[in-house]
Formats: structure tokens, sequence, C-alpha cells
């Protein structure tokens, strides 16, 4: 079980760093706009910055594999850089083409399993299905998860599957349940996984009686 951090803020990276508990970076577009970077830039930043982390995102957006392929090889030569296309005809060539020249490629916007078969089949080493927005859409995303889980556990598929989209603490756990390799998530769900009411009252409870115990010393 794997924890990604789904930003492109090296502050916010830093901090979740810090605890140990992530092992790689998902951006895209929208969160690398966010940052006011150039998108090329921000991302060879964050891979340099987290050197350690085994997979830092960057996504290609062009409408011809050609396009997606010139794209990542601006990244060549990175070791920690993933390529994410999308579930398309010419997304997944790319992915092909670009799994054959040694590159890792993460395939992103999957909302079924025929896309994650599909996506196996062009040599992704991860695949993302999107929980948020199939809820979103009225399907159960987590439950994609599952499914795509035992198709690709039935037949010994060592594409990862990587559940993006996340918007709520809960979701972790049930994607991991599921059968989810990975979990991309925000900040917010990240520090949100710390946090209990029970736990916040048993740590005020043994401080109570800590104090209590110190005084009659």
């Amino acid at each position: 079980m794997k924890l990604f951090l789904d930003t492109a803020d090296i502050a916010e990276i830093s901090k979740a760093n810090e605890t140990g508990m992530i092992e790689g970076v998902t951006t895209n577009p929208s969160l690398i706009k966010k940052s006011g970077g150039d998108p090329i830039e921000v991302v060879k930043e964050i891979a340099s910055t987290f050197s350690k982390l085994e997979s830092i995102s960057a996504e290609v957006v062009a409408d011809t594999a050609e396009e997606m392929i010139d794209q990542a090889h601006a990244f060549e030569g990175i070791w920690n850089v993933t390529i994410k296309v999308p579930c398309t005809v010419e997304g997944l060539k790319a992915c092909l083409a670009l799994t054959v020249a040694g590159y890792n490629v993460n395939v992103t916007l999957v909302f079924s399993v025929a896309q994650a078969i599909l996506a196996h089949r062009a040599g992704a080493k991860y695949v993302s299905p999107f929980v948020g927005r199939l809820d979103d859409n009225s399907f159960d995303g987590v439950n994609l998860i599952g499914d795509i889980s035992k198709t690709f556990g039935e037949h010994f598929t060592t594409t990862q599957i990587l559940g993006a989209s996340i918007r709520q603490v809960p979701q972790v756990g049930q994607c991991f349940m599921k059968g989810a390799n990975i979990c991309t998530i925000p900040s917010k769900v990240f520090w949100g996984m710390y946090k209990h009411v029970l736990t916040d009252q048993g740590l005020s409870l043994f401080d109570r009686d800590w104090k209590e115990v110190q005084s009659h010393l």
C-alpha cells in the first residue's frame, strides 16, 4: 500500500515528505496551473528536489501520439519521472512507444475495466481509475477499483492500480481494501488520515491522567 501526493506545490510536498509516508507525487495541468510555473520546469524541479521518491508524474497534453512522445522526451534521463497519458487511442499508442523506449507510463482518465485492460496491453506501469469523478456521475468509483483488481489478479497482471480523484479520507481505505496498489491524494486528505475524534479524546485523557500522576510525585 503506497501513498502518492496529488499536488504540484513544493511546500506541500516537502511537508508531507518529512513524514516518510509518501512515495510519489502526481501532477496534472490543472495542478501545475495553480503553481503558476512552466509545466516542464515545475515537474523537473519536483523530481530533482524529491529525487528519492519513486514516481513524479508529468502529464503530456496533445492530440496525437507523436506529439505526446515529443513532449515526454523533455524528461528523458530523469529516472523518477512517470509520463501520464490519457486512455485514448492516441494516448495508448504513445504509452506503447514510450514503454518500449524505457519510460514508466501512467494511463490516466480510466473509467472502466475495458480501458484498464487496454492500458495494461499498452505496457502501462500504472493505471489510474478516477474514483471521485465516477461518483460524481452516479457510478461507484471504489467498486471499479475492485473490478480492475479482480481482473488483473486473475491474469497475473503487473500493471499497478493507482486510485485517483480521491476526495475523502474513507475512500483511501476503501480503495486499498478493493485492491488498489497506490492511492494518490490531495494534501487535505493526507493530513486528514491522521485524524480521528477518538484519538483526540484518548490523548486528552492520557494527558490529564499523566499530569495528575506527576502532581503526586
